[in-house]
């Protein structure tokens, strides 16, 4: 995927739609699966889109590292279960199901845990685009700092939100981060519009997840 996008010269965003759009439907349903009646989140495509997200996030710059590190951490926990038995658990609602009849689910070193986290990032990013689908012109740090405030601060101890806080301050103005996100032959119209394209695919995924967290742990 990096390097079709560097040949290509398309953006970290134009590739989370592209994953998301091929993997639609596959990566999370939480409604009756017609071949075995159960919720299901491909575990591979799933980590594969959280690879990119980070990519997005990494535009951010320092204020972002703690959150990515967290993510590369869950993302890694969840792919060396998965590559202990890929049939096995190619399905992370297995996954979940599997460390909640164990008892084990609500541990730190956890997949369950580590799947809950890396949702919490993905709501971020969420509320992030939003604040830009809004306003491409806002303020960045207002709008890192307040997507942070309803989505991860309130699961953050106080050194990690100490840590966010310090952060905030290497954010980078709405017009550096604006020409990063874009690539050469874009433009401002074209930007809103990936990201326009990119919230309509995450909400409902995000939807789906969150009904399947709610039913299964």
């Amino acid at each position: 995927m990096k390097r079709r996008r560097e040949i290509e010269k398309v953006s970290e965003i134009r590739s989370v739609i592209e994953e998301l759009s091929m993997e639609q439907g596959v990566i999370a349903k939480s409604g009756v699966d017609d071949h075995n009646n159960a919720a299901h989140i491909s575990t591979k495509p799933f980590l594969s889109f959280c690879n990119l997200v980070i990519q997005i996030l990494d535009k951010i710059g320092p204020t972002m590292a703690v959150m990515r590190q967290d993510m590369h951490q869950n993302i890694q926990r969840l792919e060396k279960l998965h590559e202990s038995d890929p049939s096995l658990y190619s399905n992370v609602v297995e996954i979940l199901k599997k460390e909640a009849t164990e008892g084990s689910a609500r541990k730190v070193a956890s997949c369950s845990r580590a799947f809950v986290w890396l949702t919490r990032s993905l709501d971020f990013t969420l509320a992030l685009l939003q604040s830009l689908l809004k306003d491409i012109g806002v303020n960045m740090e207002q709008a890192v700092e307040e997507a942070y405030n309803i989505t991860l601060k309130p699961w953050h101890g106080w050194i990690s939100s100490a840590a966010c806080k310090v952060g905030l301050k290497l954010v980078p103005d709405n017009k550096t981060f604006v020409r990063i996100l874009m690539t050469k032959d874009e433009d401002h119209d074209t930007l809103k519009e990936e990201i326009q394209t990119l919230v309509s695919l995450l909400t409902p995924l995000l939807e789906d997840i969150h009904s399947i967290l709610a039913s299964s742990i």
